[in-house]
């Protein structure tokens, strides 16, 4: 009984985080009392309580000796100086507490949200109602572009300079105002959120406000602000995509005839959003100068070069054709192009600075550009979905009412809700300064696969009227599209496998970072600290994930109407912490390598973001409907993280055994059915789908599909009951089955409903058919479309 007792006491002092001396403290007044020892056990004791508490001793006996060891062995992981700008990008934020067997609910609750400015609303209900009025997706992908018109009211509003500041001729948009202009405009067309998203998150104009000289600035921020100029980033090549190191394109330093250093470039890019109409190329190489004319070394790292399309050299003619999507992208070519050392972002000071400031450009994109576009889509998605499965009938029922139906559309609903509260949460943290790399990656790698899964299910339910292309079909593109959001800015596989928590491992992690800091510089001191703090955070962790197992969570005190799921996330992240570090121990630097390990465990960290922003968004709004779509989401990500924590036991050394006890103590499980009835419900509300898709782009035009899905939904509506009389009388045999016309006549001749139900009930019936048919076209027409 004592020896129990004792445990529960070192598993109290661990679960509070208790500093060493206590464990000896306790340990020592334990064996005094209850225990007969004799003098030798007191030696040790005390020799050893003096070498563990008293720093000096311990960095002699311990930390000197572990030090060499690591140093002798080799296993010292590896960062790469590209690893080093990658860490180096960002900003610790949320994340880091998942790895440190805590969350700070207060922190998360306090975060600033950021308004729209009237200014910044005006334009959305405006110049991008405006631009979306103009065309139709259905008129880009015919003309396989936009028309001059098109083109010129998006350079004159400033489209191309909503984050260039306003003395520079910019709008100086926030993140957050951006972030809602690609979300409205992909709802029209995916082509126009492309076209105004890229200049706006990749390229020259993010890199020039904050790593070019002030002539730079003033040379071209107002050009590309009002489209004077028109930007493209070249990055991608040949045989360097995710891995952008790798790249070829080069720049060789040497002198004019004049006597002036100048850069002679060759480069091969591809995949270039807006290459084919650029002015002004961002082009990312590597400089050499091998008549060492600068006085360094001969190989100078990656840069940033801005190079004028009109130079002689530059070929920018050809197009790509990137899924059908129309949307301007190309390869770039360049031979013998010359520029000057002013061409270069930063001028001579910018040298070898290229790859710290393509991982920060790359970084907002996976952060801002990718998650509005999923978000609007899905937002489009949901709207066409609810809307069109509560027209359409079989056997007799409209088809939302059929449970495979019911769990489509609850999940595109709660994904939707889900890509909304991550949105926010992210931008919340940009537009306050933050700088969240690893939830950048987060946020592109799961935006964009959650948005492959609203569109696949969608298109599921949709059925036949939407795999007909045709003015009338509105997600047919989307889905066409969804590879190219995958694919760029890191693909997703790489994403997932890698960044996510291979990054954050190094990045988030307390006390990792500085330990191999120490290593690096022999410095066994700051090692020595860091190390033993580590020791304390496993202990923690450990003492932590038996608690919460044996009580599934309910050890931690938490309130409010989530506090179920805040006491789940505590626990899942004192098992993530001790997970994470025991799969160090015992894979040492192999982790690394080891990258479906990884890809799990990141799987485990962006689900406890997600469900982070799930419960921060619905705290600031709660409601309901809401309530349902945050049950539903929740335990989504829990189940997705206890799949991920099986599959990391499962695959770690000896601790295997573990799996049956995990397997019979679950985070979570999926929604029960009854859930997707729930939510389905809910969306039969004008007023519920209308806020889980705010910001879509409605048109004015009475023609257009969506207009007709929206009015069909409402008159429908309003004749409910007058459609029941009618469905009654059939099946009462009341009246004969027959077209619907003759049926509502003699429906009105036996006076069962009146004259003007007779035509309310005409026109939602023909709304109804205009809203299921779909597309047809001539045959000279058929040939004629793209």
């Amino acid at each position: 009984m004592e020896t129990l007792i004792f445990l529960l006491i070192l598993l109290i002092l661990g679960f509070f985080a208790f500093p060493l001396y206590s464990y000896f403290a306790i340990i020592g007044v334990y064996s005094f009392i209850f225990f007969d020892v004799g003098a030798l056990y007191w030696i040790i004791f005390f020799a050893l309580a003096a070498v563990f508490t008293f720093q000096p001793l311990r960095i002699k006996f311990i930390s000197s000796k572990l030090v060499k060891f690591i140093q002798e062995k080799g296993l010292l992981p590896n960062i790469s100086a590209t690893e080093e700008a990658a860490l180096q990008a960002g900003t610790n934020w949320v994340e880091s507490n998942f790895f440190k067997a805590e969350v700070d609910f207060k922190e998360i609750k306090e975060q600033k949200v950021i308004e729209l400015t009237e200014e910044e609303q005006s334009f959305i209900d405006n110049e991008v109602n405006e631009l979306c009025e103009m065309t139709t997706d259905w008129e880009i992908f015919q003309n396989r572009d936009f028309s001059p018109e098109v083109w010129k009211f998006i350079k004159e509003k400033k489209f191309f300079g909503m984050i260039i500041p306003k003395e520079y001729g910019g709008l100086g948009f926030s993140a957050t105002t951006h972030s809602h202009v690609i979300e409205k405009l992909v709802s029209r067309s995916q082509v126009l959120a492309i076209t105004v998203m890229v200049p706006n998150s990749l390229g020259p104009a993010e890199l020039i406000l904050k790593h070019g000289t002030q002539a730079q600035k003033d040379k071209y921020l107002n050009d590309l602000a009002i489209g004077k100029q028109v930007p493209c980033f070249g990055l991608t090549e040949p045989n360097a995509g995710s891995d952008a190191t790798s790249i070829t394109s080069n720049g060789v330093l040497f002198k004019d005839e004049n006597g002036e250093i100048k850069i002679r470039l060759n480069f091969e890019k591809r995949y270039i959003t807006l290459g084919n109409i650029a002015t002004l190329i961002g082009l990312a190489f590597t400089l050499s100068d091998p008549d060492k004319l600068l006085g360094k070394e001969e190989n100078l790292g990656i840069t940033f070069g801005l190079i004028d399309s009109k130079l002689q050299g530059v070929d920018n003619s050809k197009r790509h054709d990137p899924l059908g999507i129309p949307f301007v992208n190309s390869p770039i070519y360049g031979k013998d192009v010359v520029i000057g050392l002013e061409d270069i972002i930063g001028e001579e000071k910018g040298i070898g600075k290229g790859w710290q400031m393509l991982v920060e450009s790359l970084s907002i994109g996976r952060g801002i550009s990718l998650p509005s576009v999923s978000l609007g889509g899905s937002k489009l998605a949901l709207n066409v979905l609810a809307s069109y499965s509560s027209l359409r009938e079989q056997f007799g029922l409209s088809i939302d009412h059929f449970e495979g139906v019911e769990e489509k559309i609850a999940k595109v609903a709660a994904f939707t809700y889900l890509l909304n509260a991550s949105r926010n949460y992210t931008l919340d943290a940009i537009d306050d300064d933050v700088r969240p790399g690893v939830v950048n990656s987060i946020m592109k790698y799961h935006a964009t696969e959650k948005f492959r899964e609203v569109i696949n299910d969608s298109m599921d339910v949709l059925g036949g009227s939407a795999i007909m292309r045709g003015k009338g079909n509105l997600l047919a593109h989307a889905y066409f599209a969804l590879p190219i959001s995958i694919t760029v800015e890191g693909a997703n596989i790489l994403t997932r496998n890698l960044m996510q928590f291979g990054q954050g491992l190094i990045k988030s992690h307390p006390y990792i970072y500085t330990q191999i800091n120490a290593l690096k510089n022999n410095n066994i001191e700051s090692f020595d600290k860091a190390f033993f703090s580590h020791i304390g955070l496993v202990t923690n962790a450990f003492a932590k994930t038996i608690v919460y197992n044996f009580t599934r969570g309910h050890a931690s005190c938490q309130k409010g109407d989530l506090k179920r799921y805040k006491q789940k996330l505590v626990w899942v992240s004192a098992e993530f912490t001790f997970l994470t570090n025991l799969a160090l121990l015992i894979l040492g630097p192999a982790l690394k390598k080891r990258e479906n390990i990884s890809a799990r465990f990141g799987d485990i960290l962006s689900n406890c973001y997600l469900i982070t922003a799930t419960i921060r968004e619905y705290e600031n709004n709660p409601s309901e409907e809401n309530k349902n779509l945050v049950d539903y989401i929740c335990q989504y990500c829990f189940n997705d993280i206890q799949i991920a924590r099986e599959e990391i036991i499962s695959n770690i050394g000896f601790i295997g055994f573990l799996l049956p006890l995990v397997k019979v103590n679950p985070f979570a499980i999926k929604a029960k059915d009854s859930l997707n009835a729930k939510i389905v419900k809910s969306l039969r509300n004008k007023e519920t789908l209308d806020n889980l898709t705010s910001n879509i782009f409605i048109s004015s035009d009475s023609d257009d599909k969506l207009v007709k899905i929206q009015d069909a939904v409402r008159l429908n509506k309003e004749n409910e009951g007058n459609f029941k009389i009618l469905k009654d009388a059939i099946k009462n045999k009341t009246i004969k089955k027959d077209s619907f016309e003759n049926m509502i006549n003699e429906l009105q001749e036996k006076e069962l409903i009146s004259k003007d139900a007779v035509l309310s009930m005409k026109l939602a019936h023909t709304l109804k058919q205009e809203v299921i048919a779909v597309d047809s076209f001539k045959l000279d027409e058929y040939k004629a479309s793209r």
